[in-house]
């Protein structure tokens, strides 16, 4: 008798009272936040450890340098950052029309750029972008051979 008493004490409890297990339509993230960290870690030990660092010792080559043609073009930047093309010198946008005169209007002749030491990246890029722009593509940079 008292197992039907709590049977029906239970059921008429539960009529009137919501029921509080709704189902939840809400994915917990926080493992798959957990579980991605523990693997961003991992990933972050084990990256360095998988580059190789190969010791080698390299040839010496016995390439004979690029022959240079009859006659090349320089535009050489001075350190007060004047331009020349060949030996006169000039305001930067007169370079078009210089290397112009004397490519013969060939675009496609490779120029030869040398800049001194004292001048600064951004300047040297300013003058290859001044060659760019005036249709000089093949921009060929000159430095002193460090071999001895």
């Amino acid at each position: 008798m008292a197992a039907k008493l709590g049977a029906r004490m239970g059921s008429s409890l539960r009529r009137g009272v919501p029921d509080d297990l709704d189902v939840t339509h809400e994915i917990n993230v926080t493992p798959f936040i957990d579980v991605m960290l523990v693997l961003l870690i991992i990933f972050m030990v084990a990256a360095p450890l998988a580059t190789v660092d190969i010791g080698v010792e390299l040839p010496a080559t016995a390439a004979e340098p690029a022959p240079r043609p009859d006659k090349p073009t320089f535009v050489t930047v001075k350190p007060d950052l004047t331009v020349a093309v060949g030996e006169d010198t000039m305001a930067r946008d007169g370079l078009a029309a210089a290397l112009a005169a004397a490519t013969n209007g060939r675009k496609d002749e490779r120029i030869y750029l040398r800049a001194d030491k004292a001048v600064s990246y951004g300047d040297l890029m300013d003058v290859m972008n001044t060659l760019r722009n005036a249709g000089y593509l093949k921009v060929a940079l000159v430095g002193l051979d460090g071999r001895s």
